[in-house]
C-alpha cells in the first residue's frame, strides 16, 4: 500500500461523487432533517461522523493539521498546543474505527467509508513520520500517554483498515511511537488503563509487552471495583463519566486481546463484560425523555462521549436484557441532535468548540483544548454494525425514562449482584 496512491485514489472517488477533497463549507455540512420516525437515524449518524472527521483527516492527510487547526482553551493555549493534535486524531479514530470495518454497507455509504479509510491511513503516516510537519508528540509531558492509548484502541477496533493495510514502514513508525510512551508512569487512577491499552495493542502487533504496564495495571484497575458496575477512579470515587469515557471500554478491549492470546483470561473477561453491561444499563436510564442528560463532574465538554460504554455494549450485542437496541439508538440519536445542532457547537470552519451544549468555554478544565473535544466520536461506535443489524432496522422505541415519565409500568431496577471474590488474572504466557 502506497500512501500517496491512497490519497490519489481518494481524489478519484470524490471526483466520481461530484465532490472535492477539501473540507466542506459550513453550509454543505448541515445535518439532514429528521424524518421523525427513526428511518434516517443511520444517515444522521454518518453525517455527524463526517462533520467531525472532515477537518481533522483532510488536513492531516495533507500534513497541514498543525497549520490549520485552531487551539481553543479556557486560558493560555500555549501548553495545549503540545498535545491537542494527537488528542484530536486519536480520539476521532477511536470512535470512527468500527465504522471503518463495517460490512454490508450501501454503495453510497461504502464509498464514503473507503474515502475516510484512505484518509485515516494516510493520516497515520503523517502523524508518526518524524519528517512530517504534522509529526505528533508521543513522548513529551504526560498527556501523550492518554491519546496514544486512544490511537491504539482505534487500531484494535479496526485491525484490517488501520493496521493490516499499512505499509511496513508506517507500521514501524506506529510501534515506535507507542513504545515511546513507556517512559511515562501513569498516576494511580484511570490512567493505568491507557498504559495497559497501549501494551495490548503492541501485543496484537507482535511486539513484546511489559508485564507491569499490562497485567499489573489491569489488576490495579480491577482492585478499584466498587460494585454495581462501577469502578473507583483510583482508590476514591468521583461522580463523573470516566467509567464510560475510559475505564469500562478499555477494560473490555484489553480483555478481548488477552483472551485471544491466552484463554485463561476469558473467565475474568466475562466478569468485566457483565459489569460493563450493567453500567450501560445505568447510562441508558440517565437519558431524559427530551434527550438531555446530567452534566456531572469533570470533562463534560466531551459531550455524548459520556455514552462510550453504552455505545460499545450496543456494538458488541451485549446490552442488558431489558434494554433493546432500538431504544438505545433512539435515545442516543436524541442526545446527539440536541448537542450537535445547538448553535455554537462548531466554529465557522467546522471545528468543534468547547462546551457541553453549544459554545461554553468556561466549562473547560485546564487540560481541555480543541483536540480533547473529539472524544464525542466514541458515542458513534454502533456505526460498526451492519445497516441490516437489529440496532438499525428495528422501529424507533422509547427509552427507559421516556417510558417511565409517560406513565408506563415497568419492572424495578436492580443492582448487579455483589461479588465477594476478588477477580484473579494470570500472567500472560506467550
Amino acid at each position: 500500500m502506497n500512501n500517496r496512491r491512497d490519497f490519489l485514489k481518494t481524489v478519484a472517488i470524490l471526483s466520481a461523487l461530484g465532490t472535492s477533497v477539501g473540507v466542506p463549507e459550513p453550509s454543505s455540512a448541515q445535518s439532514p432533517p429528521s424524518a421523525g420516525d427513526g428511518s434516517d437515524d443511520r444517515t444522521y449518524w454518518v453525517s455527524v461522523l463526517e462533520k467531525l472527521a472532515n477537518p481533522i483527516l483532510v488536513n492531516l492527510s495533507r500534513r497541514e493539521l498543525k497549520k490549520t487547526m485552531p487551539v481553543e482553551s479556557n486560558g493560555d493555549a500555549t501548553d495545549r498546543r503540545n498535545y491537542t493534535h494527537l488528542e484530536a486524531f486519536g480520539r476521532l479514530l477511536a470512535g470512527m474505527a468500527p465504522w471503518l470495518e463495517a460490512a454490508g454497507l450501501s454503495d453510497s455509504e461504502a464509498k464514503k467509508r473507503e474515502h475516510f479509510a484512505i484518509l485515516a491511513r494516510t493520516s497515520l503516516d503523517a502523524a508518526t513520520d518524524p519528517q512530517s510537519p504534522d509529526y505528533m508528540n508521543f513522548s513529551r509531558g504526560g498527556q501523550p500517554l492518554v491519546d496514544a492509548a486512544f490511537l491504539a484502541q482505534a487500531i484494535l477496533r479496526a485491525p484490517d483498515q488501520l493496521w493490516s493495510r499499512l505499509e511496513p514502514r508506517v507500521r514501524r513508525q506506529i510501534v515506535d511511537a507507542l513504545k515511546s510512551t513507556r517512559d511515562m508512569r501513569p498516576p494511580a487512577n484511570n490512567w493505568v488503563m491507557f498504559a495497559a491499552t497501549i501494551e495490548a495493542a503492541l501485543l496484537e502487533m507482535g511486539e513484546p509487552t511489559l508485564v507491569d504496564r499490562l497485567q499489573n495495571n489491569v489488576r490495579q484497575m480491577l482492585d478499584w471495583y466498587l460494585g454495581d458496575g462501577v469502578y473507583g477512579d483510583g482508590a476514591g470515587f468521583d461522580f463523573d463519566y470516566y467509567n464510560s469515557f475510559v475505564i469500562h471500554p478499555m477494560l473490555v478491549d484489553v480483555f478481548a486481546v488477552l483472551g485471544r492470546h491466552d484463554d485463561r483470561f476469558n473467565a475474568a473477561g466475562q466478569v468485566v463484560r457483565r459489569r460493563a453491561t450493567r453500567y450501560a444499563e445505568i447510562l441508558e436510564r440517565l437519558i431524559a425523555p427530551d434527550g438531555t442528560f446530567p452534566s456531572l463532574g469533570r470533562s463534560t465538554t466531551y459531550r455524548f462521549g459520556a455514552f462510550h460504554s453504552l455505545a460499545q455494549m450496543a456494538l458488541l450485542h451485549e446490552l442488558p436484557d431489558r434494554v433493546n437496541p432500538a431504544q438505545v439508538r433512539s435515545a442516543l440519536t436524541a442526545v446527539m441532535r440536541r448537542m450537535i445542532e445547538m448553535p455554537g457547537t462548531f466554529d465557522a470552519d467546522g471545528w468543534l468548540r468547547i462546551g457541553f451544549c453549544g459554545a461554553q468555554p468556561s466549562l473547560a478544565e485546564p487540560y481541555i483544548s480543541t483536540g480533547s473535544l473529539y472524544l464525542c466520536s466514541v458515542g458513534l461506535l454502533p456505526l460498526g454494525l451492519a445497516p441490516s443489524d437489529v440496532f438499525w432496522v428495528s422501529p424507533p422505541a422509547a427509552w427507559t425514562s421516556k417510558r417511565l415519565w409517560s406513565g408506563e409500568a415497568l419492572l424495578t431496577d436492580h443492582a448487579l449482584a455483589r461479588e465477594h471474590k476478588k477477580i484473579e488474572i494470570p500472567d500472560l504466557v506467550r
